[in-house]
C-alpha cells in the first residue's frame, strides 16, 4: 500500500440505515413491499426468462436471490434491532471509532402525535452501546421511509410534513442530544425525490415533475427548520445532511456536452447544497457513481464494476471533494461502497478511494471522516437482499455474521493512520 496520510482525529467507520438492517418495521415502505400490485409485478418479472440474464451468475450462489419473492420483503432484515450490541462489537473489533446509523420515524411516532417512549429508550441504548465501545455516533433522523399515518396525509408532497418533521426532530433531539454531537436531518433527499416522485420506481410511485419539485422544496424547508430546532436545543451540535453526488465527465469537449455537464452537476450535486448553505455545519458526502456526458448522460464503463453493474471509479471522489472545498465546511464521506458478494473488489475499492481522499486532504480539503457503506449486508430497497454491500456478510437464514477479508484490510489502514 502506497504512503498516504490522514489527520490523527479522523473518524473511521461504516454506515447503516434503520429500514435496511433493523427488521420488524412498519412504515410506508413495508406496506408497499407487500402491496398486491407490487407482488403481482414482481411475480411477472421473476417468471420472465430474460430476467435472470440481468445478473452475474454468482449472484445465485447465496439466498435469497433475485428470483425469490422473499428477496423483496424487508421482514426481519438483519435483525440489527435485537443484535446491535453484537454488531457494534464487530465494528469495534475492526478498529472503527465512529458509526453512522438512522432512527426510524415510524417507531418513534407510530400514530400521529403519539410518541413511543420505549422506542426512544431503545435508541438511547443504541447510542450508549456505541459510546461504551468508543464509537462516535453519527445520527441520521430520516432515511427515506415515513410512518403510515403520514403517508396517508400526503407524505413529502404535502406541506403538512414540515411541522410534523420539526416536531419529531425536537422530540428525538431533546432526549438524545447529551450523547450525540453529529446529526444528519436527511439522507440523500434528491435521490429519494427523483426515484419516488419523478421516476416512479419507489413508493408512492409518482411520475410528475411537479411532484418532484414540490417534494424537493419541502425537503429543503424541513431541513432548515430542523437545523434551527437542533441548534436551539444543542447550540454546539454539528448538523448537516448526507448528500449523494456524482462526478460528470465530458466525453468530447463541445458546447452541448459542457451545458449538459453543468446542468447535471447543478441539479444533482449543488442545487440542494446551495439552498441550505447557511443551514449546515458540515457536508455529508455519499459517493458511488460516475457519469459520461456525450449528448446525454450514461454510466461510465470501467474495468471494474459492482454486482449491480455500477462503474467503480475512485478518482471521481477526489474531483468531487475538490469541488466541495468552495463551501468552506468540514466534509465527512458518509457513504462509499459497492455490491460485491464475493468480496473480489472491495479491498481494492477501499484502498483506492482512500488514496484519492488522502490526495484531496493534502491539497487542503477539510475532510474529517470516512464511513464505508455498509457495515452489514442489508436490504437494498427495491432490489432487496441480493446486493451484498457489507464489510460483514449476513446469512439471512440464520442471521450469522461473518467478517469479510476486505473488512480486515480496512482495519489495517485504520490502524496504520490511527497510530501515527
Amino acid at each position: 500500500m502506497e504512503k498516504f496520510g490522514f489527520p490523527k482525529n479522523f473518524f473511521w467507520g461504516a454506515s447503516t440505515s434503520a429500514h435496511q438492517v433493523e427488521g420488524g418495521n412498519h412504515n410506508d415502505w413495508t406496506e408497499w413491499e407487500r402491496s398486491e400490485l407490487r407482488i403481482k409485478n414482481l411475480e411477472l418479472r421473476i417468471k420472465d426468462p430474460n430476467f435472470r440474464k440481468r445478473f452475474p451468475p454468482h449472484i445465485f450462489e447465496k439466498l435469497p436471490t433475485p428470483l425469490d419473492l422473499e428477496n423483496y420483503i424487508s421482514g426481519n432484515a438483519c435483525d440489527h434491532y435485537n443484535r446491535f450490541q453484537e454488531d457494534f462489537d464487530i465494528a469495534k473489533s475492526l478498529g472503527h471509532n465512529a458509526h453512522r446509523f438512522s432512527i426510524e420515524w415510524s417507531r418513534i411516532e407510530p400514530e400521529e402525535g403519539k410518541f413511543n417512549e420505549a422506542e426512544i429508550e431503545h435508541y438511547r441504548q443504541v447510542i450508549k452501546a456505541l459510546r461504551e465501545r468508543g464509537l462516535e455516533p453519527f445520527v441520521t433522523l430520516w432515511h427515506w421511509p415515513v410512518p403510515v399515518w403520514l403517508r396517508d396525509k400526503g407524505g413529502w408532497k404535502s406541506k403538512k410534513i414540515i411541522p410534523y418533521f420539526s416536531r419529531y426532530v425536537e422530540r428525538v433531539v431533546s432526549v438524545l442530544n447529551q450523547d450525540v454531537v453529529f446529526w444528519m436531518t436527511l439522507n440523500e433527499p434528491l435521490v429519494f425525490a427523483k426515484i419516488s416522485y419523478l421516476e416512479g420506481r419507489w413508493p408512492p410511485q409518482e411520475k410528475s415533475i411537479f411532484s418532484y419539485l414540490r417534494v424537493s422544496s419541502n425537503l429543503i424547508k424541513a431541513h432548515k427548520i430542523a437545523y434551527s430546532v437542533i441548534k436551539r436545543i444543542h447550540p454546539n451540535a454539528q448538523v448537516g445532511i448526507a448528500h449523494n453526488m456524482s462526478f460528470f465527465e465530458m466525453e468530447k469537449n463541445n458546447f452541448v456536452n459542457w451545458a449538459l455537464k453543468r446542468f447535471g452537476e447543478w441539479r444533482k450535486n449543488y442545487a440542494f447544497l446551495n439552498a441550505i448553505r447557511e443551514h449546515q455545519d458540515f457536508i455529508g458526502f455519499n459517493y458511488y457513481s460516475h457519469y459520461r456526458v456525450n449528448f446525454g448522460y450514461s454510466k461510465i464503463e470501467t474495468e471494474k464494476i459492482s454486482d449491480m453493474g455500477w462503474s467503480l471509479y475512485p478518482p471521481g471522489i477526489y474531483y468531487m471533494l475538490r469541488a466541495l472545498k468552495k463551501y468552506n465546511k468540514p466534509i465527512y464521506i458518509t457513504e462509499n461502497g459497492l455490491a460485491d458478494s464475493r468480496d473480489n473488489n472491495r479491498s481494492w475499492f477501499i484502498v483506492e478511494h482512500l488514496k484519492w481522499i488522502a490526495e484531496a486532504i493534502q491539497e487542503g480539503v477539510d475532510i474529517r471522516g470516512y464511513f464505508h457503506w455498509s457495515l452489514l449486508d442489508n436490504f437494498e430497497w427495491s432490489d432487496g437482499f441480493w446486493p451484498r454491500f457489507g464489510l460483514v456478510e449476513v446469512d439471512y437464514r440464520t442471521m450469522e455474521r461473518k467478517i469479510r477479508p476486505s473488512a480486515w484490510e480496512y482495519k489495517k489502514i485504520i490502524g496504520k493512520y490511527s497510530n501515527e
